[in-house]
């Protein structure tokens, strides 16, 4: 009997079924695989996402979208050259596959190279047309300063879908730093008919509001407002309320609130530092470094956060605390080559005072 590659030709109209229901399996658990993944990492729960995505891996040892999956989920958690090399795996069989040159875009991002993100992002989008990456571009812009060149990538968007929320949002925040804040708030009062619980947009809009009221006036009413029932665990206006008493020399109690948001959004590392930022000019070294230490864990990319907890550990006589800090901090993150001078720095400086008894440790 007439055989192709040892398949029986009278056979072949029952291969083709059998074949067609096994790849609509796997597409299908392909499909479902982003779903679970998302909500382990929503909930925290990196290890299980990474186990599931592994698994996957396993099976589909080659599988592009299963191994920028991977990569992203590294990303996520500071593992740069661990999701680089996953990454250039994807690229060598595939040099423009939209999803890895994204991841990569993303990559260049944590590593405070914006040009060269865009570049990733366009490349992607000349292969897929998905808005995200016109998104991902207006940030990169946008960390670059031009302020300008992001809108119009926005405005590509925009211009077809007027309700693009996340659009709408990256477009009140550039208005913003162009201190653009009538055009700021007109947009955020569109995005807010779209998502009106959105508590992101619901504290924006006071803040722009509320811009050129008296200092005093507004914390009342803040405060007021966080008193009602249904808005005490908005950790929105608990930062908003924050930065308007820090505003107000109320640095004390403006990390009272910093915390209250920080516990109400763990992940959120913006609220953490500036937490950190108040204890330390309160002179409250402990907490400052409590919460900078985590804060500069996540991102060991700040300067600031860098600095100022180098300040902080020097303020409670404790330099050498500062540089096992640094150290476990480059194991964690060996793409930071930038620690390496801080380290030898710091290193030197302790062999001076052990060479000086009589200077303070």
């Amino acid at each position: 009997m007439e055989q192709w590659d040892g398949i029986h030709l009278h056979n072949w109209p029952n291969f083709i079924k059998i074949f067609s229901f096994l790849f609509e399996r796997v597409i299908m658990d392909w499909e479902k695989l982003p779903d679970r993944i998302r909500i382990l990492k929503e909930r925290g729960r990196d290890s299980e996402a990474e186990e599931e995505i592994r698994k996957e891996l396993q099976k589909n040892p080659e599988h592009p979208l299963i191994k920028t999956s991977l990569a992203l989920l590294y990303l996520r958690q500071g593992r740069l050259i661990e999701a680089r090399i996953l990454i250039e795996e994807v690229l060598s069989r595939d040099p423009q596959h939209p999803e890895a040159l994204s991841a990569l875009g993303d990559i260049f991002i944590k590593q405070h190279s914006p040009e060269k993100a865009i570049d990733c992002y366009r490349q992607a989008f000349s292969r897929n047309r998905k808005p995200y990456l016109l998104l991902k571009t207006a940030r990169a812009f946008k960390e670059m300063g031009l302020f300008d060149e992001a809108l119009q990538e926005l405005e590509k968007v925009l211009v077809v879908k007027p309700k693009g929320l996340s659009f709408l949002k990256e477009k009140a925040f550039i208005l913003n730093r162009m201190k653009k804040f009538d055009q700021a708030l007109e947009t955020l009062e569109r995005a807010k008919e779209i998502s009106p619980d959105d508590a992101f947009i619901q504290k924006e809009i006071l803040r722009l509001r509320s811009r050129k009221r008296p200092e005093t006036q507004v914390i009342k009413e803040l405060q007021a407002v966080i008193g009602m029932e249904s808005k005490k665990e908005d950790a929105q206006l608990h930062g908003l309320l924050a930065q308007r008493l820090k505003g107000a020399g109320l640095v004390k109690e403006a990390a009272a609130e910093y915390r209250k948001a920080s516990n109400l959004e763990p992940d959120n590392a913006y609220f953490l530092k500036q937490q950190g930022f108040c204890c330390y000019r309160e002179k409250d070294y402990d907490q400052a470094i409590r919460c900078l230490k985590e804060a500069f864990r996540r991102d060991p990319s700040d300067y600031v956060v860098r600095k100022t907890l180098e300040k902080s550990y020097e303020a409670r006589g404790d330099i050498g605390g500062f540089l096992i800090l640094l150290e476990e901090t480059l194991l964690q993150h060996p793409d930071q080559k930038s620690l390496l001078g801080t380290i030898r720095k710091i290193r030197t400086r302790l062999e001076r005072l052990s060479q000086s008894p009589s200077l303070e440790r």
